[in-house]
């Protein structure tokens, strides 16, 4: 029993129970259709429409497929819009002149549109390879019926397609109803008069004969949960569009009423007739384009492609595979995720882990989707990520909460390899899980803006805050990348401390610290110099600032509870330090220091420079609120 006790709190244990517990949820999840806006925003459907963008590339077009496009130029060539029953008459007895297979005309006729009416009537009885649409749409008021004037269910198709929740159309009909009749879509009409020709007729499935074979591929209608779809509307017998096929090649209105189209161009073709003028707005959202730039006549374009491309080549529709198979991709990337959780300590290399795993996942389903079967990538990367992650993050809480303290103080306030080298020494360094209380030598750096008082009245505080947050994130870099430690902001000042918060032992060290605050400094005032010119650029105000400087020993510890643990420094130092930065606000050299940043310094920093910076004796002087005298200087820059 002990054993079993001791084996369920080992951390490998502990970890793999999370992970099956992450599996669990995200399958729970996924099946009451709780992660469709996660899908939606960018999940299992965008993950189908970039699998199917990159697949096209290369493919070949579908030369069974020729577009009649009315566009601007032909509205205004002809005069109005909707053409006239006259010109549509005209238009299809032309076409017929080519021996096409089929003609079908995405183009609404309920009503009669003079002059010519009865030129359009007796050319549609003449001609039987004509299909002509009409709209089922969602209700009465939305419907749009087929052509006045015929009134063969063979002969007109409805031109609806489903959309998804994003607003995008991935899939297609082939039949639709409202419960008491059914109709057949506009594309699978022309299709089958397409295919007719070949010997191709509507068979039953070979396993199931309430469903459409054309040729030797059988439409299986689409689930609610097929794919990336959670519950979704499959309403009528719908079917996933490749979109494959194009680009179609295409001829306008004029090309056709003024015979202008090459002889054989259109023989033996599917021709599909339809709009594209921008003004008429009959464009769509697909997985190919983010924005309306899919024309309704394109649409149908890709959908007959489809079809034909399965009745004789064998193209078969993407397959999917059932929710065990789901549940098990699921738990198996969990798996991998609980590996990489397991093995990683390092955030590096656990982000770089991670990346490759979920690329790996990518490839994977890519793989399958090339061949036709659509495997779930979101579940299993949210299983991925979120197991990876908790077991780090488990893994990362038994080492103890030091390291917790510790990254609490200074992870946003120090550099990386500052901070490692904390964690490096946390046995010294650490007392009772707090910092222990020390006294030692460093180098305290204060910067305040100058005239801010002014600005602040100047401007509201939106933009005084954005204004102000901006300096203060570019100045906090420059002090992180020399090693400082940002010890607090106070208004529009910072004080930060170089030497802290381990210990520096010899006087080599502690002048390394001394060079790196000055040199801070200098590049301060260099960033200061390019903000200002930016501020300029967008009329904000520009401001100069003023730097002190003082190298000497001080008491550094954390105070406060351990809600609220703040680690800082006290001492004369940090007071002397203040002082130089306030000291003669107005007091500067323009001919040797960039009065945009005025830098002082105390004679203990001044010790360590070494002739490294170019320095000009400001006097022995008593600052404000100190009895003795300090020796101060002004940094005019590298030397």
């Amino acid at each position: 029993m002990k054993s079993i006790l001791k084996k369920a709190k080992s951390p490998i244990f502990v970890c793999f129970t999370i992970t099956v517990l992450i599996c669990a949820v995200v399958i729970m999840v996924r099946n009451y259709g709780y992660l469709q806006i996660i899908e939606l925003a960018g999940g299992e459907l965008a993950a189908y429409d970039g699998f199917l963008k990159f697949s096209l590339r290369g493919a070949k077009p579908d030369n069974n497929i020729v577009i009649i496009s009315m566009s601007e130029t032909d509205i205004h060539k002809y005069g109005r819009w909707p053409m006239t029953d006259q010109t549509m008459a005209e238009l299809l007895r032309n076409l017929s002149e080519y021996s096409p297979c089929v003609i079908a005309v995405d183009i609404y006729r309920d009503i009669p549109v003079p002059a010519g009416s009865d030129n359009l009537t007796r050319v549609l009885h003449e001609l039987n390879n004509v299909i002509m649409a009409k709209k089922i749409g969602n209700d009465s008021e939305t419907d749009v019926p087929g052509p006045y004037m015929l009134s063969n269910p063979d002969r007109v198709g409805f031109t609806d397609f489903p959309l998804d929740p994003d607003g995008v159309i991935r899939r297609g009909l082939l039949f639709a109803g409202n419960g008491e009749t059914t109709s057949a879509s506009f594309s699978l009409l022309t299709s089958l008069i397409f295919l007719q020709d070949k010997g191709i007729t509507p068979q039953p499935g070979a396993l199931n004969p309430a469903h459409m074979r054309l040729g030797n591929t059988t439409f299986v209608p689409l689930s609610p949960n097929d794919g990336g779809y959670v519950g979704g509307d499959m309403a009528g017998y719908q079917f996933l569009m490749d979109f494959k096929g194009g680009p179609f090649t295409r001829y306008s209105l004029y090309d056709v009423l003024e015979k202008r189209i090459p002889g054989n161009a259109l023989r033996s073709k599917a021709i599909i007739v339809g709009v594209e003028a921008v003004s008429v707005k009959d464009y769509f959202v697909t997985p190919l384009k983010s924005t309306l730039a899919t024309s309704g006549v394109e649409m149908h374009a890709f959908a007959v492609s489809q079809l034909i491309r399965a009745a004789l080549g064998g193209d078969k529709p993407m397959s999917f595979i059932g929710d065990r198979y789901k549940w098990a991709w699921i738990f198996i990337w969990g798996l991998v995720g609980w590996a990489l959780g397991l093995r990683i300590r390092s955030f590096p290399k656990f982000l770089a882990m991670a990346a490759g795993a979920a690329v790996l996942l990518i490839a994977s389903a890519y793989t399958t989707f090339s061949g036709g079967l659509w495997i779930p990538v979101v579940p299993p990367a949210l299983s991925l990520l979120f197991s990876a992650s908790l077991v780090t993050a488990y893994k990362s809480y038994t080492e103890g909460a030091d390291r917790s303290q510790i990254m609490q103080l200074f992870s946003r306030h120090v550099s990386k390899d500052v901070a490692e080298a904390i964690w490096e020494d946390r046995d010294s360094f650490l007392e009772n899980g707090r910092p222990r209380p020390q006294k030692l030598t460093a180098t305290v750096l204060f910067t305040d803006l100058k005239g801010f008082t002014s600005v602040s009245e100047t401007l509201q505080p939106q933009p005084l805050m954005d204004w102000l947050n901006e300096y203060m994130e570019a100045m906090a870099g420059v002090i992180i990348k020399h090693g400082g430690v940002i010890n607090k902001y106070i208004g529009d000042a910072i004080m930060a401390v170089f030497g802290v918060p381990i210990a520096r032992h010899t006087q080599e060290d502690i002048g390394k610290d001394a060079i790196n605050a000055v040199t801070c400094a200098v590049e301060m005032g260099i960033v200061l110099t390019r903000l200002k010119a930016d501020w300029v650029r967008r009329n904000m105000p520009v401001i100069d600032m003023r730097v002190g400087i003082y190298t000497g020993e001080l008491v550094a510890g954390s105070f406060g509870s351990s809600e609220r643990l703040e680690y800082t420094v006290i001492g004369d130092t940090v007071n002397i330090a203040s002082r130089l930065e306030s000291f003669d606000k107005d007091y500067c050299d323009p001919e040797f220091a960039d009065p945009a940043c005025r830098i002082l310094i105390g004679g203990t920093t001044f010790k360590y420079l070494k002739g490294r910076f170019r320095t000009k004796e400001a006097g022995n002087v008593a600052l404000k609120g100190k009895e003795e005298k300090v020796n101060i200087y002004l940094i005019g820059g590298s030397a």
